[in-house]
């Protein structure tokens, strides 16, 4: 098993003006994939060198993953309702949908290879579980109350 572990190396350049101010602070970041538990994944510092935590990272990219396939496949408004009440709640779903998405577009710009296939999969299984057919009843996928969840 070859697995290559390499560490987030930051350098920092400083660069002062007359005053003696701080201008600019540069890191440097992976620009292509890698492998390996060590990993920033949204937030500065999390999931930390920890393999627990990272493995919690990829199970919380795996459910964002699947909950945006679910969001995306499901029209909770019933067919009755208020038309202007329905348009808002609508709008607000997108835009919940909306933040998801871009949050696992984020986790993936992190270019961990184990962050990347957890996306991946997630929004196949979301597709598997939400948008395919499989799990549909051939008679209509509405349930009691409408909505097609």
């Amino acid at each position: 098993m070859m697995m290559m572990a390499v560490l987030r190396e930051i350098a920092t350049t400083e660069a002062w003006n007359m005053t003696g101010s701080h201008v600019h602070r540069r890191s440097l970041m992976h620009m292509s994939f890698y492998w390996g538990h060590k990993a920033e994944v949204l937030f500065r510092g999390w999931p930390g060198s920890s393999p627990g935590m990272y493995a919690l990272a990829l199970v919380f990219v795996f459910i964002l993953a699947v909950l945006v396939e679910w969001l995306n496949h499901c029209d909770v408004v019933k067919p009755g309702a208020n038309r202007v009440a329905a348009g808002f709640f609508k709008t607000a779903l997108h835009a919940v949908r909306s933040g998801m998405s871009y949050m696992v577009m984020l986790s993936v710009m992190s270019f961990n290879g184990g962050v990347f296939l957890a996306a991946v999969f997630g929004h196949a299984f979301g597709y598997l579980l939400f948008g395919s057919r499989v799990f549909k009843k051939s008679g209509g996928s509405e349930n009691e109350s409408g909505s097609k969840c």
